[in-house]
C-alpha cells in the first residue's frame, strides 16, 4: 500500500496582510473608545493626590520653619506672603509633593525629617511618607527628590480681589494688593488685612528628575497649560 502523503499549507502573504489589517483597525478601534477613559482615570487619580497635600501647603504658607527662614521672615504671614506674591518668580515656584522620611533620624536644620533614600525598607517602620512643600530654590529638593513617592506638583498661588460688586475674582500673579485701599503693597507691614485670601492651581510635573526640577533646569511652569485643580484657600495672620 502506497502511504497517503498528508500536505500542511502555510498562511499565504496575502492572507498574513489581511489578518494584521484587520489588527490594526481592532487595535486602533480600542485605544479610540478606552485611551481617554484611562487618561481621565490617571488625571482623576493625580488630582486626589495633590487634593491630600492641599492642608500641607496651607500649614507651610503659615509656618516659618527654623534656620535661614527666622531671618528671611518675620513671622508666618510674612512667608506666605511673600511665597504667594513671588510664586510666579521662576527660581520661586513651589513644589508639593511626599517623601519617605525616617521616623527615628535626626532633624535637618529646617526642623524637616530626613530623607529614607532606599526602597528595601518597611512603611512605619523604616519611613513615613511626609508631605512637604518647597520652593524650587531649596536647596533641600534635590535631597527629598531622592526619596520621591509619588508625583510632584507645582502650585501657582493667585490672590483673590473683591471686585466692585463685592464678588471675589482672581487678581494679578505676583502682585498682593491691599483689600482697603486696592493699592499693591511691597510687604506683609503694609497689608492690613489678617487673611489673604488666594487661588491655588496645582499642576502635575511632567518629570520628577532633581536636574529637571532644580533651579537652571528645563522646568518651566509657564509650559504647563491645564491644572489638574484649583481651591481657594487663605493664609491668616
Amino acid at each position: 500500500m502506497i502511504p497517503v502523503r498528508s500536505h500542511s499549507r502555510g498562511f499565504t502573504l496575502l492572507e498574513t496582510v489581511i489578518a494584521i489589517g484587520v489588527l490594526a483597525v481592532l487595535l486602533s478601534a480600542f485605544l479610540a473608545v478606552f485611551g481617554p477613559a484611562t487618561t481621565g482615570i490617571r488625571r482623576t487619580i493625580s488630582s486626589q493626590e495633590a487634593d491630600r497635600l492641599t492642608s500641607a501647603l496651607v500649614s507651610e504658607l503659615s509656618t516659618r520653619r527654623e534656620g535661614t527662614q527666622t531671618t528671611d521672615y518675620t513671622s508666618g504671614f510674612d512667608k506666605g506672603f511673600n511665597w504667594i506674591k513671588d510664586a510666579s518668580d521662576s527660581g520661586k515656584t513651589i513644589f508639593v509633593y511626599q517623601y519617605r522620611a525616617k521616623p527615628s533620624g535626626s532633624l535637618r536644620s529646617d526642623g524637616s525629617m530626613e530623607p529614607y533614600a532606599s526602597t528595601d525598607g518597611v512603611a512605619g517602620k523604616d519611613y513615613i511618607l511626609q508631605p512637604m512643600v518647597r520652593q524650587r530654590s531649596d536647596s533641600m529638593l534635590a535631597d527629598d527628590l531622592a526619596a520621591l513617592e509619588g508625583r510632584v506638583f507645582a502650585v501657582e498661588p493667585t490672590q483673590l480681589i473683591f471686585d466692585k460688586g463685592g464678588a471675589l475674582k482672581t487678581g494679578t500673579a505676583g502682585t498682593i494688593a491691599d483689600p482697603e485701599s486696592g493699592s499693591e503693597v511691597s510687604d506683609s507691614a503694609s497689608y492690613s488685612a489678617s487673611v489673604i485670601a488666594f487661588s491655588a492651581e496645582f499642576f502635575e510635573v511632567p518629570s520628577t528628575a532633581a536636574a529637571f526640577l532644580k533651579t537652571g533646569g528645563a522646568f518651566d511652569l509657564k509650559k504647563l497649560k491645564n491644572p489638574l485643580f484649583t481651591r481657594n484657600l487663605a493664609v491668616n495672620r
